[in-house]
């Protein structure tokens, strides 16, 4: 009798412990940040670990006649996509960085990148430009479908916490822009925001999805202006100015990780009329804004050249760029706690000798 107590209070102990095990959640694996950058000379993509030494290369020429214009990292996974500039018009590829393996979703047009899904799955891209202009998803897989949102959108980006996503479009010069918040793939949108005398362009959803930051481009026929940076929520409601920012250059203003800070760039020179019409006339830095305070640190001091767009890294510690000085282009990476204390350039480290480009933060 004694035998069999002991054996049923066994098997319910050992039962206990079972159901106890179920219970407690197996922590998911971290993420590893690297971060890529592309060098001309001998043409790869270098990726270095996350104290900046480099790890892995991964060969890739550019085809004659061809630049690269820019690289943008799905926001979760191992795809980075990137465009380039051909004569036969804009090319996207996709690359695998574990397989280092490249591919081209789009084939029979020209192809422009808008956004990656926020699963990394899939970007979103603008084809057929000067034919019959469509928006497509296109798969990593192979597959693509066509989304319902007019052909002369010219930005997207999703909302990372939902499937809903936000896109902008002008009917052309003098026309201002709109920006529409979409449901269900483009079938039920509404309209966020419109400004019938500026470009709302690179509109980007805060890490938790509640704020939108975007950069004003004045409706205008001068290729290169002063423009400004906003920010608002994402129902539309209390727009607002943050700040003047370098606009008609590309550059986009980009959230810290935490969603309290935005990282952007600032023409030093904004009375030099030669800035207005050529890139290379350009005096610009890296600056960082408080959302709340409304407090500016500038991070770069350069005195030539022209800082362009900055990318936060995953833990909010750190920017990279490229830093463009009498035609040489090189990617640096900036210690924003350290930054923008002393002179000239404090925290600022450039990662290669030799000409690179379009860093790109990578987490899988």
């Amino acid at each position: 009798m004694r035998g069999k107590l002991l054996t049923a209070h066994c098997l319910l102990l050992t039962s206990f412990l079972l159901l106890l095990s179920s219970c407690i959640s197996t922590p998911e694996p971290s993420l590893e940040t690297t971060l890529l950058v592309y060098r001309f000379n001998p043409p790869a993509f270098v990726e270095y670990s996350p104290d900046f030494q480099p790890i892995k290369e991964i060969p890739f020429a550019i085809p004659p006649g061809c630049g690269l214009y820019n690289t943008f990292p799905a926001p979760i996974g191992k795809f980075m996509m990137f465009e380039l500039s051909c004569p036969s018009g804009q090319t996207v590829l996709f690359m695998d960085t574990e397989s280092d393996s490249v591919s081209q979703p789009v084939t029979e047009s020209d192809s422009h990148s808008l956004a990656w899904t926020s699963d990394g799955e899939a970007a979103y891209l603008k084809i057929d430009s000067l034919g019959s202009p469509q928006i497509v998803r296109a798969h990593v897989d192979g597959t693509q479908n066509q989304l319902e949102i007019t052909e002369y959108t010219y930005d997207m980006t999703p909302n990372p916490t939902n499937d809903d996503f936000i896109f902008t479009f002008s009917r052309g010069l003098g026309y201002g822009s709109e920006l529409h918040f979409t449901k269900n793939n483009g079938r039920n949108t509404s309209l966020l925001y419109s400004d019938q005398f500026n470009y709302v362009s690179f509109a980007r959803f805060s890490s938790d999805g509640s704020q939108i930051a975007f950069i004003k481009i004045p409706d205008t026929q001068t290729p290169f202006t002063v423009g400004e940076l906003w920010v608002m929520n994402s129902d539309g409601s209390n727009a607002r100015k943050l700040a003047d920012a370098d606009s008609g250059h590309g550059y986009a203003a980009n959230w810290s990780p935490d969603g309290t800070q935005i990282a952007f760039v600032v023409r030093e020179n904004p009375e030099d009329e030669n800035a207005n019409q050529s890139s290379d006339a350009l005096i610009s830095n890296i600056y960082v804004i408080g959302i709340d305070t409304g407090a500016l640190t500038q991070i770069t001091h350069f005195s030539e050249g022209r800082a362009e767009t900055p990318f936060w890294s995953p833990d909010g510690n750190t920017l990279a760029f490229n830093v463009v000085v009498n035609g040489r282009m090189r990617v640096s990476i900036a210690d924003v706690d350290n930054a923008g204390v002393g002179s000239p350039n404090p925290g600022i480290m450039f990662l290669e000798t030799e000409s690179t480009c379009c860093p790109a933060w990578m987490r899988k």
